[in-house]
């Protein structure tokens, strides 16, 4: 392939994952017609959302392991084509429990596009590229998600939530085809005993994957991250409506939260190329959303919404620097190139992990307190574990490099 072909089909790649990202966004704006079709109830509601979340939660790191195994390429097609037929599938349900099980085929499919990205966009961009298209790549779940908190709610009121579901089953399905034949084919060595599946040689990789210390530093750092932010944007239409925001300016503020991670994604693609080292764009990140956390909920800047909700931007959007980087490392501190989807399978696991427990514990608080005034206590509390996760990978990726430059 030649350069400028390899730089689309890079693009490619993050437009897949952003199409994964809309299948996990699509829920949101469709449970009030869910509810009144489906007599979905509040907890069946929560069951929803969170499938998505257990299936990371528990298989991410098996699933990385099965991409590495099938070949990155064929990963992403056959992820994007469970995602069509899952969603095709769906716009025809008729009870609550045929949705949950084709929601969890859902979270299945997003795992195997998502997972093997990052690994198929080196292959794809010259070194020197890698950091700010890995950037790139960081914004493709906050993009989808942004895009259908926007579009559902003009779409579904005209056409119908199976309408919308049927949508996203044949964008899947288009996207398939394209990465099919704009990807090369995967290289014989990238799948050598596929007809085994997961083989001694993918336990190894497991073992190796989570027998090393970058994995981990990674991992657990994404975990800070994406408990916090999710237990901020999650819980922001509920904070809005009990503020008396309401309708379209309610959809709108809440998308725009999400929209504005994008640009701390972009950004740090585009510092670690200029030779930021990634340990101060992670910091920079946790600081920046240890401060919006603050003015968004503390009780100093009760009475002034304007202030709170620039708090809530500066969280996401500055925010956005630490994914973005955290992608980059996750690629660096991988074991090897054929570890390189587990590793962001393991990232993927306690990211969710982190989703999972972060918006329980700030409601929790909430609800103790009566109020999120003590919402700082969880995401500064993030962020200082955060920061000193992030000097550790700092040192781990010094020590790889002088070992790197020490051999013959």
């Amino acid at each position: 392939m030649t350069a400028p072909t390899q730089d689309r089909a890079a693009w490619l790649v993050v437009l897949a994952g952003g199409v994964a990202a809309l299948q996990v966004g699509k829920l949101p704006p469709a449970l009030p017609a869910l509810q009144a079709e489906l007599g979905l109830t509040l907890v069946q509601s929560g069951f929803l959302l969170s499938m998505v979340q257990l299936a990371g939660m528990s298989l991410a790191v098996f699933m990385g392991l099965l991409a590495d195994s099938m070949g990155l390429r064929r990963s992403m097609v056959r992820g994007l084509c469970l995602l069509a037929l899952a969603s095709g599938l769906g716009a025809f349900a008729t009870s609550v429990s045929a949705l949950l099980a084709l929601r969890a085929i859902e979270g299945l499919g997003f795992l195997l596009v998502a997972l093997p990205a990052p690994a198929l966009i080196r292959r794809l961009v010259p070194v020197a590229q890698l950091p700010g298209m890995l950037g790139v790549w960081g914004a493709y779940m906050p993009t989808g998600t942004a895009l259908a908190l926007l579009a559902g709610p003009l779409f579904i009121p005209a056409w119908g939530w199976g309408a919308w579901w049927g949508l996203f089953g044949l964008v899947s399905l288009a996207m398939a085809v394209a990465l099919l034949r704009a990807i090369p084919a995967d290289p014989v060595a990238a799948h050598p005993r596929q007809a085994h599946g997961l083989g001694l040689g993918a336990w190894q990789r497991l073992r190796s994957t989570l027998g090393s210390r970058g994995p981990w530093l990674v991992a657990l750092t994404f975990g800070m991250y994406s408990g916090q932010w999710l237990a901020v944007v999650g819980f922001l239409p509920s904070i809005y409506a009990a503020a008396g925001v309401s309708g379209a300016m309610l959809g709108l503020l809440t998308a725009l939260a999400a929209a504005v991670n994008i640009l701390g994604n972009m950004a740090s693609g585009r510092l670690l190329q200029r030779g930021w080292a990634p340990r101060t764009t992670l910091w920079l990140g946790f600081g920046a959303m240890a401060l919006g956390s603050t003015l968004a909920f503390a009780a100093l800047t009760e009475g002034q919404p304007w202030l709170r909700f620039a708090g809530v931007l500066l969280f996401s959007g500055m925010g956005g620097l630490v994914p973005g980087t955290l992608f980059s490392l996750a690629v660096r501190l991988a074991p090897g190139e054929q570890q390189v989807a587990t590793t962001v399978g393991w990232v993927q696991q306690l990211s969710a992990l982190g989703q999972f427990v972060g918006p329980p514990v700030v409601a929790a608080l909430a609800a103790r307190a009566g109020g999120w005034q003590l919402t700082p206590l969880v995401t500064v509390g993030c962020c200082a574990v955060g920061a000193l996760l992030a000097w550790a990978a700092g040192r781990e990726i010094q020590a790889a490099s002088t070992q790197a430059q020490s051999r013959p």
